[in-house]
């Protein structure tokens, strides 16, 4: 399970809009000096990006939570996007030079395929619902605890291995 820190900006019933808490190394994002994050900062503003979680805990809003995804739906999903819309391109690509023998419509037959590549994923991974919330119950992020709890449980288990040094 791949875990991240987020907190809460909505709940409607049993779901929960979420926002990533932006983390950085060096702490120095937006800053004048630092690594060459800050300057992509500045220049794409770090924007945080809302999204849809399942809320068994019953987090509300304000709450600070860890949510998770299981890896193996992020590996489909990059598979779906990488992977589809280049077989979409490949096939739009060989359906159109075989049909036509003009350039212009080979590349506007690539483009198609691609699109319709594109648009097939975007069906089948997030569904034909309009709300965000993903079709399939595998690509659903889902908040796992509270993360005063994950602080707490980190925290307990490091004295625990300072006491075991002595």
């Amino acid at each position: 399970m791949i875990e991240e820190y987020a907190i809460v900006t909505g709940c409607i019933d049993n779901q929960a809009t979420l926002e990533v808490e932006r983390r950085t190394a060096c702490g120095l994002c937006g800053q004048t000096r630092g690594c060459g994050n800050a300057t992509w900062g500045k220049l794409l503003g770090h924007n945080s990006h809302a999204f849809t979680a399942e809320n068994p805990v019953g987090a509300k809003v304000g709450d600070s939570v860890v949510v998770g995804i299981d890896e193996q739906a992020v590996l489909n999903s990059a598979f779906f996007l990488y992977v589809v819309p280049l077989i979409g391109l490949l096939i739009g690509t060989v359906l159109t030079d075989y049909f036509f023998n003009n350039q212009l419509y080979v590349i506007i037959g690539a483009v198609t395929g691609l699109v319709l590549g594109f648009l097939w994923v975007k069906g089948h991974l997030i569904g034909h619902h309009h709300s965000g919330v993903a079709y399939s119950k595998k690509y659903q992020a889902v908040i796992l605890r509270y993360a005063e709890d994950a602080r707490l449980e980190n925290c307990n288990n490091a004295q625990i291995k300072d006491i075991t040094k002595y």
